[in-house]
């Protein structure tokens, strides 16, 4: 009786080892695949999986729709991993998982808010008309402003400012998907006001400028007017000048921007003769308003105009200009560079 006791407890003690052992197998063979599991890449294709997370879904509902889609396996075990080091949080937005992503690295882009940032580039010389029609062209921002007359897109701005034109610094700016366009274009505007204001504080003296907004509206034509980066300060002195001796700036991009749609390319001696508020043929000193959003370059040239005694210029079909001191100096380059165009001349350089 006492061995088949001794031999029914060692077989007991035998198979409880052997139940022991094979649990210890188990636990060690999840452990290391679950280890592995974690560097693993997810099914992702090679040009990348785009998922897009909405504001208030859980890491669970993340994990899930993943499996669902068959790029993530053992979603429990990523709810779990999140869960145990304390990495729930996610933050919702556009997330681009790459080829070659696994499921340590996704959560870390979640809880980062890694997302995808979009681009747009609002290029200097552009009216506000132009910079409207970029952003309407961006699928990924949201519009509020398209189809609204710019009375109501002042409102929906909400910027200390009484016309849109050449407030907003041309610059690329990123955002995600879903960002208005009236948060790009704010943001743009900090960016003209904060450069402006800059340039304003170190600005040389004796100015013909009553407040830094009039030297944002000679930037513009500035802008416009410049066919060579280098000429810049040439072009900036010559209006300067002209607006300290009383003369008429008497440019072309004021009088274009002036005729509206009725530009078609060309303008003619009728145009420099018919009123509008920006024919500075016509009216004294300057437009009401920026023509175009300037460039740094040409902000700094507008407040540090050259100190030569130039009173006028002329394009001369290679992209630069010829300066003269004189109306008889101009009225000759007029009769060179103007009258008698060749078929290579140009406005800006090749």
């Amino acid at each position: 009786m006492k061995s088949l006791f001794s031999t029914i407890k060692g077989r007991f003690i035998t198979l409880f080892l052997a139940v022991i052992l094979a649990a210890g197998f188990s636990a060690v063979w999840i452990w290391f695949s679950f280890q592995n599991w974690l560097v693993s890449p997810l099914n992702v294709p090679q040009a990348g999986f785009h998922y897009d997370l909405d504001s208030g879904k859980s890491l669970s509902h993340l994990s899930n729709d993943l499996a669902n889609q068959k790029v993530l396996t053992h979603s429990r075990w990523f709810n779990w991993y999140a869960r145990f080091y304390q990495k729930e949080k996610i933050l919702p937005g556009e997330y681009l998982l790459e080829e070659g992503i696994t499921p340590l690295s996704l959560l870390d882009k979640l809880n980062k808010g890694d997302i995808v940032l979009h681009q747009i580039t609002l290029l200097e010389g552009w009216n506000f008309k132009q910079v409207i029609a970029a952003l309407n062209q961006e699928p990924n921002v949201k519009h509020v402003l398209a189809d609204k007359p710019d009375a109501e897109r002042l409102q929906l701005l909400n910027l200390p400012i009484n016309h849109p034109e050449g407030w907003f610094f041309p610059d690329t700016y990123r955002f995600s998907r879903g960002t208005t366009d009236v948060e790009i274009l704010t943001q743009a505007y900090a960016a003209m006001r904060k450069t402006l204001s800059e340039l304003w504080a170190s600005k040389d003296e004796n100015l013909p400028y009553s407040s830094d907004y009039q030297a944002l509206i000679v930037a513009s034509i500035v802008e416009k007017e410049t066919g060579s980066a280098s000429e810049r300060n040439q072009i900036a002195g010559v209006f300067v000048r002209r607006l300290q001796q009383g003369m008429k700036l008497q440019t072309d991009p004021t009088v274009i921007y002036g005729m509206g749609d009725a530009y078609n390319g060309k303008i003619g001696r009728e145009h420099l003769m018919t009123p509008t508020p920006y024919n500075t043929y016509v009216i004294n000193g300057l437009p009401p308003t920026p023509i175009a959003i300037p460039s740094r370059a040409s902000l700094y040239a507008a407040l540090h105009p050259d100190a030569s005694k130039a009173l006028y210029f002329v394009a001369k079909g290679d992209g630069t200009s010829v300066f003269s001191d004189t109306l008889m100096e101009h009225q000759r380059a007029v009769v060179r560079y103007q009258l008698q165009r060749n078929a290579d001349y140009r406005s800006s350089p090749k």
